[in-house]
């Protein structure tokens, strides 16, 4: 049995303990550094001073584990590594390096703990530690909840320091002249008299010295790179179409497959007619896989040409076939046998409130897909001494363990070649596709295997967004906000996924409360309940995961409070924020941006949200005018802290990226399902935001908090502020996505 499948199994049953409060890991397991995985086959003359960087007679290599679904992570990575080794920007290679566990996730326990961000309290700082050694024990690499820079900021530049500092050394042990009157620049040494060595030149005799341990970190005041605009280490290639991503991978001899599955989800596959399909143009094999059927052809066109023309006897859906069930479980779902965790419970929001108004309401949020640009794809290949996947995943380690549970391989004979992936953010922590590759693999062992999901498979085979239903109970009394009280009822995203890999969640779901109970408002008395319905379909993490649908119950709900109070809505947010002082600035920073207050035109409203996720508080302001064809959709103004921003143009492209995604999915998009069938096959009946409709947004990034990631947070104050801002424009209020069922847009 290989380490890692040893190591996982172990690490899970010890971070059940972890989660309910308290665990000793083995001092050994949880001082011990991961070897570095460089060193294995490490060619003659080559150096590698720790996992992050490799040197030979060619160059430098940049090793940049976290994998990139489109939000610029490889040059986030590659920007910290140099900035300490003094490379000019671009001069250098990089690669996304093997799965191992010297790249596992530090920052991905602490977000993962159900914590306040802001609670550094002693019981706060001991489960973020026994979290992250748990991350450390079971070497977890891992991309997701927004935690590539928190991951990197520290470690990658001590990285860069270490190979600098080292490669100086050898210069120094080369030509006498001691270290301390050498500097380094542009990817070289430089001597006081003028000599320049380029570190390629010191690579062996560098490699023959212990790594430099404990170096400083350079200034920030002296930094080159950090803090400057970039231009993505990717973008030539992805602006001139040049092959970059997974799909356009071309392998000598490879077959051609794409896969027809249960389109009920998990169901299984009874049976099937290939008749009709034998004789089509391009067709050499037709397969049996576990629940469903993979054609191999000449081209991956005529493989799923002769899938549509296969039948098919598929067996029932093991959830709610229809959608009006899934509605209904969540509305028998508030009930004390599916109480997940009461996440919050300050005051009494149930005593009497003389001469208060109580308000309720319901807020709905749909299933909605991944639809990335690129349909899920991957390449294997299956040989007696190991197996080769090709494909972008963001969990490395967890796919070696799937694919040799097919290929009964262990674990470590499994080697990803991790690729660019075209979108997803979620999606590629599942691990169908390259299992049903696997398993084709295995059927032509010795032959590279290209699978390619069609867009309606990749739609039809999604686990999509959970479904939510949110209910709230307040009050307002004298111009303020005294009582709020949320509850939620969802399926649990984090028992789904982790379900899948034949693991169960230790203590509740964090996720389903999230975007709300980490809100920094400190109500007089105020509830948080998150209910867990079962028996729905099959979820996963899409991007803001919980808070993606939360941040529109709670900030909507919170909203209607205010108005009912008579107050301000963005004053009252920030009389609101006690329990943060971060996230006050945020909000006035983006009522300084839009000139909240200012008089508007007829016919114009302006709506605000905050939404507290994934460490970062976000606040977003839009506007929007009523026309006689519908709402339109002017600007939006978003600022965000996320402590430290590495590359402005980046940062400000993910949060208008964000802003996107989240308004378009609020006005346009669900997935409903009919028989246990989703209804929707392709974009044009899950639309995203068209150009017409999209806003002029306006970014503000601050830097007071901890350093944090920004994939995640933009996405959930959209919709909203969207939704406030009709309200302030029209007086109808949206508690319902997709909004364009119940309001017209431009």
């Amino acid at each position: 049995m290989g380490k890692l499948k040893t190591f996982t199994r172990r690490a899970f049953l010890v971070g059940s303990a972890a989660v309910a409060g308290g665990v000793a890991f083995g001092a050994y397991l949880v001082v011990r550094d991961p070897e570095n995985p460089n060193l294995e086959g490490l060619a003659e003359g080559a150096a590698s001073f720790n996992p992050w960087v490799r040197v030979d007679a060619s160059g430098v290599t940049l090793i940049t584990p976290h994998t990139d679904i489109g939000q610029g992570a490889a040059s986030m990575q590659a920007a910290l590594i140099a900035e300490e080794m003094d490379l000019e920007w671009a001069d250098f290679d990089i690669d996304f390096g093997r799965p191992a566990p010297a790249y596992w996730n530090t920052a991905m326990g602490s977000e993962g703990a159900p914590l306040l961000p802001w609670d550094d309290g002693f019981g706060a700082r001991a489960m973020r530690g026994s979290m992250d050694s748990l991350m450390k024990v079971i070497g977890m690499q891992g991309t997701g909840g927004s935690t590539s820079t928190p991951d990197s900021f520290v470690k990658l530049r001590e990285a860069g320091a270490m190979a600098r500092e080292t490669l100086k050394l050898a210069a120094s042990q080369r030509t006498g002249v001691a270290v301390a009157d050498l500097r380094t620049e542009a990817g070289a040494v430089h001597l006081p008299d003028g000599t320049v060595i380029p570190y390629a030149d010191l690579a062996a005799e560098a490699a023959q010295l212990e790594p430099v341990q404990d170096t400083p970190l350079r200034d920030p005041a002296t930094w080159r790179l950090i803090g400057k605009d970039m231009p993505r280490l990717d973008i030539m290639a992805k602006s001139t179409g040049a092959p970059i991503f997974g799909i356009d991978l071309e392998l000598a001899d490879m077959a051609r497959a794409s896969v027809r599955m249960n389109p009920r989800k998990g169901g299984v596959l009874n049976g099937f007619d290939a008749s009709g399909a034998e004789g089509m143009p391009g067709v050499e094999r037709i397969l049996e896989i576990p629940g469903g059927v993979a054609v191999i052809a000449t081209n991956t066109w005529y493989a799923m040409q002769a899938l549509d023309a296969i039948e098919y006897d598929w067996g029932p859906a093991p959830y709610a076939p229809e959608q009006a069930d899934h509605w209904a479980a969540l509305e028998a779902g508030f009930t004390d046998a599916n109480l997940d965790s009461e996440w919050l419970n300050v005051g009494d929001v149930e005593a009497d409130m003389p001469d208060a108004e109580v308000l309720e309401a319901e807020y709905r949020v749909p299933y909605v897909a991944h639809q990335p640009l690129e349909p899920l794809n991957a390449i294997v290949l299956v040989e007696d001494g190991g197996v080769q996947v090709w494909t972008s995943h963001q969990m490395p380690r967890f796919l070696q363990q799937q694919v040799a549970a097919i290929t009964g391989h262990d674990a470590d004979q499994v080697t990803l070649h991790n690729q660019y992936a075209g979108g997803s953010f979620g999606h590629r922590l599942e691990f169908e596709q390259v299992k049903q590759t696997t398993e084709i693999a295995v059927q032509l062992r010795g032959t590279p295997v290209k699978m390619t999901y069609s867009r309606e498979e990749d739609f039809a085979q999604d686990f999509p967004r959970q479904i939510t239903m949110g209910r709230g109970r307040g009050a307002v009394r004298g111009g303020r906000v005294i009582s709020y009280d949320t509850q939620i009822a969802a399926p649990s995203v984090m028992r789904s996924q982790i379900g899948r890999l034949g693991q169960s969640l230790p203590g509740p779901d964090s996720q389903i409360a999230a975007g709300i109970w980490q809100q920094p408002y400190g109500f007089e008395n105020a509830r948080m309940r998150a209910y867990a319905v079962e028996g729905l379909s099959p979820v996963s993490s899409w991007r803001s995961v919980g808070a993606s649908a939360n941040g529109f119950v709670g900030e909507g709900f919170l909203d209607e409070l205010i108005h009912a109070a008579g107050a301000d809505p963005l004053e009252e947010r920030i009389r609101l924020c006690t329990l943060d002082d971060v996230s006050a600035r945020v909000l006035e920073a983006v009522g300084d941006m839009s000139n909240w207050g200012e008089v508007l035109p007829e016919g114009t409203g302006r709506g605000v949200a905050l939404v507290h996720a994934f460490g970062v508080p976000c606040a977003e302001v839009v506007e929007v005018t009523n026309t006689d064809n519908g709402i339109r959709l002017d600007r939006v103004w978003v600022a965000a802290d996320v402590g430290r921003i590495v590359d402005p143009v980046n940062f400000e492209n993910n949060v208008k990226g964000g802003v996107i995604w989240g308004l378009g999915h609020a006005i346009n998009a669900e997935l409903t399902y009919t028989d246990g069938i989703a209804d929707q096959t392709n974009f044009h009946v899950h639309d995203g935001m068209r150009m017409h409709q999209t806003p002029e947004i306006f970014v503000r990034g601050l830097e007071n908090g901890p350093v944090r990631g920004i994939g995640e947070p933009p996405v959930p104050p959209a919709a909203p502020a969207l939704a406030n801002a009709i309200f302030a424009a029209t007086g109808q209020r949206l508690r319902e996505m997709p909004f364009w069922n119940h309001i017209d847009f431009v």
